[in-house]
């Protein structure tokens, strides 16, 4: 009887547990089919404001010509405190270039992802400083998430080179330039390798797909190296730990060759932009690992360089946040690996 008894009770908790693999395995994929045109959705149409005009000023597609040199995507959720500070940091190094070169030419693309604090007082008096030619403001009316918010500034940004780069300044601007360097030197080796010949004059760095990583992988051995002081340690304990631990899925999902993904410094130049940003699906965190993804897909390559980065307090990123962008990477798996997400070319 005793026997009997344990073994029911293991057939019961069987059933459960395949029941329960049964109704995530279902719930996975009824959300990755929900989220299949993500990629494509329009919420009406996209207009920039002018506060000094009070006129609405239509919005560029990634798939006009550009128009500017660089453009910098600035997504910002409730940062009213930090982003005065990040933006005077970013104009006045911008100001400074054009002084010393007269062909540089930029936008700074702010995109209020919802805010419900000052965010968009903000931004707007940057344009009225600035001109709206040189800063614009995107709103998104509700809150969809930071993927979403780059996204959006990317498909309506006129630059050769976009930059994404986060509204904390915690990256220091003028980094920019290694990344900028780098995708100048592997665009004459590509059009070296593919034509044998960099003087064509006609092909604009806009044209060949490339894509340079900000990483912050070498900081993991100075915050090791100083955790015996906490007033010294450069990062906090649960970023090095989402770190490691996040490297490992990505290693699953997205393939090896990329040390730190989530670093939000990333530039693109048009070309790869415009296949990158109008594939991509994932809203929030784990964008940056679909990017990767989407990268080795069309064979764009990724050169990843460090940067200089600091720990600037009011960071949104918690231990909470590993649940969510373990939810995202399984979608995203999911998605391309069953075919639910077609990439357009």
């Amino acid at each position: 009887m005793e026997w009997e008894s344990w073994k029911t009770t293991i057939e019961l908790l069987a059933a459960a547990a395949l029941l329960l693999i049964t109704s995530l395995l279902s719930v996975v994929f009824c959300e990755a089919r929900r989220r299949r045109f993500n990629n494509s959705h329009v919420e009406g149409e996209s207009v920039f404001e002018d506060p000094n005009s009070l006129q609405p000023v239509s919005c560029p597609s990634i798939y006009d010509p550009a128009e500017k040199y660089l453009s910098l995507i600035v997504p910002a959720y409730n940062e009213e405190h930090r982003l005065p500070g990040a933006l005077d940091e970013t104009m006045n190094y911008l100001r400074q270039r054009m002084e010393k070169d007269k062909s540089f030419s930029y936008e700074v693309v702010i995109v209020d992802d919802g805010s419900t604090d000052a965010t968009k007082r903000v931004a707007f008096e940057f344009v009225k400083k600035y001109r709206i030619d040189n800063v614009r403001v995107l709103l998104l009316g509700r809150n969809h998430g930071k993927g979403e918010a780059i996204r959006k500034g990317m498909l309506h940004a006129r630059g050769e080179l976009l930059l994404m780069l986060d509204a904390d300044g915690a990256t220091k601007i003028n980094d920019l330039e290694k990344l900028e360097n780098q995708i100048s030197a592997v665009t004459r080796k590509e059009l070296k390798l593919n034509n044998g010949a960099t003087n064509d004059s006609s092909v604009r760095i806009s044209d060949v797909p490339v894509a340079a990583f900000g990483s912050r992988a070498h900081l993991e051995q100075k915050a090791l190296a100083t955790v015996e002081s906490l007033r010294l340690i450069l990062r906090k304990w649960y970023r090095n730990f989402l770190m490691k631990g996040f490297h490992l899925v990505v290693l699953f999902a997205a393939g090896p060759g990329i040390r730190d993904t989530q670093c939000g410094f990333k530039m693109f130049t048009r070309a790869a932009a415009r296949k990158l940003f109008t594939n991509v699906r994932l809203k929030r965190w784990c964008f940056d690992v679909e990017l990767v993804y989407l990268c080795k897909h069309f064979k764009i390559p990724i050169a990843e360089l460090s940067v200089t980065w600091s720990e600037i307090p009011g960071s949104k990123v918690n231990p909470l946040s590993i649940l969510n962008m373990l939810w995202e990477i399984v979608l995203m798996s999911v998605g391309y690996r069953t075919g639910m997400w077609k990439i357009s070319s």
